[in-house]
């Protein structure tokens, strides 16, 4: 473990992949990555590529951590969404407090963590910390950590939000409602996390401007670049890098179908010159999705090693783009589907289990184009921007 190298986590990885592809259809029929997979993938080293060398990590760069959940998203869906969310958190962690990071690592190293951001929850300052409560939907492989980061507002004595504050909470603060019975990513278990009034010290929160503002006070004890990154783009990437991954599981499935057509069809229906061309461009818009994550993550990286402030413009690029990379994967899986007919519709076929699980994947909030590419547009004509996704 302590001789592990980033090349060792993706052969790992690679391995892995055949056993997940047969687990596939299990993992959503039980709407949850099974325990047995959990435990692989925390074998291959997944879960320490972003967390801190002080706690076992590798720190690595951050392309290698996207790489690695993009081939596992190949594989299965929900298996992929689930290993890039759970893998972004210890980057996260290393944010906070180093209390905190104690807290959760100080023990155990290899603990998870799972996250629901949105602001749910309602703090109330008391003596060294907050009386905490709230319910969160979509909390992805919650069934498989020991601790949640949470979204809250601190209220005023009137109830009016006063600040904006991300919670860690320990496993014996919450409970976990099974609710999660979705037509896509049924495997991630993505349930719900309810919390009442819990006692959460200061230093197991931080607050979400400074978080946007690269202001956290882990940064001073975990000095590398990596973690001088902005928030936006290193938890945007991992929500859209499984739905290229999930392309190129698509894509697979789909000429391995059409292989198989081919030599049992009289009537040759493989050698429709536009399905040729659909597949041509649906590889092109895979590529060219990877390349946008990719060219970003490139930049802000450099950009972080020099101790420059990463620009307004490049985090708006990074959104853009990131938004863009996703709605390239799914355009390039319907593609394929339009084009798969009554076979791609079984129960067990692989493609329309991508299908379903990339547009449930398109349809979380940071994945919704909308918003970015207006602030991008607008950033462009000289409007002022802000949101606090940049």
């Amino acid at each position: 473990m302590r001789n592990r190298r980033v090349s060792d986590v993706h052969d790992a990885v690679e391995a892995l992949l055949p056993e997940l592809r047969g687990r596939a259809r299990d993992t959503e029929d039980a709407r949850q990555v099974a325990p047995e997979t959990m435990r692989a993938l925390t074998e291959t080293g997944l879960f320490t590529l972003l967390q801190p060398h002080r706690y076992g990590g590798l720190e690595a760069d951050p392309v290698d951590f996207y790489a690695a959940a993009r081939r596992l998203a190949s594989a299965c869906g929900s298996t992929g969404w689930v290993a890039s969310v759970l893998g972004v958190h210890p980057w996260h962690l290393a944010l906070f407090d180093d209390r905190a990071q104690q807290d959760v690592w100080g023990e155990d190293p290899g603990t998870l963590l799972s996250s629901a951001y949105a602001p749910m929850g309602r703090a109330v300052a008391s003596d060294g910390g907050y009386f905490f409560s709230g319910r969160w939907s979509y909390s992805s492989g919650v069934a498989h950590v020991g601790w949640v980061l949470v979204g809250g507002f601190v209220v005023d004595d009137a109830g009016d939000p006063i600040d904006f504050r991300t919670f860690l909470i320990p496993a014996r603060d919450y409970r976990v409602d099974d609710v999660w019975d979705t037509v896509g990513l049924r495997g991630t278990g993505s349930n719900d996390v309810v919390v009442e009034d819990a006692f959460v010290p200061e230093h197991r929160t931080l607050s979400f401007a400074a978080t946007v503002q690269c202001r956290c006070p882990g940064k001073q004890i975990n000095s590398s670049a990596l973690y001088r990154l902005p928030f936006s783009a290193v938890f945007s990437t991992a929500i859209a890098t499984p739905l290229v991954g999930m392309a190129d599981g698509a894509y697979t499935a789909f000429v391995d179908q059409q292989a198989a057509r081919r030599e049992s069809n009289a009537l040759r229906v493989p050698d429709d010159p536009f399905m040729h061309a659909a597949l041509a461009e649906s590889a092109r818009d895979i590529d060219l999705a990877w390349m946008q994550l990719r060219a970003n993550l490139d930049a802000l990286r450099e950009t972080a090693e020099t101790g420059e402030r990463i620009p307004l413009s490049l985090r708006i690029r990074t959104r853009r783009d990131q938004v863009g990379a996703s709605g390239l994967a799914v355009a390039a899986i319907d593609r394929l589907f339009d084009f798969a007919g009554g076979a791609g519709l079984r129960s067990n076929a692989p493609l329309q289990r991508f299908w379903r699980d990339a547009h449930a994947g398109r349809a979380h909030v940071i994945n919704d184009p909308h918003q970015a590419l207006t602030l991008s547009g607008r950033s462009a004509l000289g409007y002022d921007v802000r949101d606090a996704w940049v």
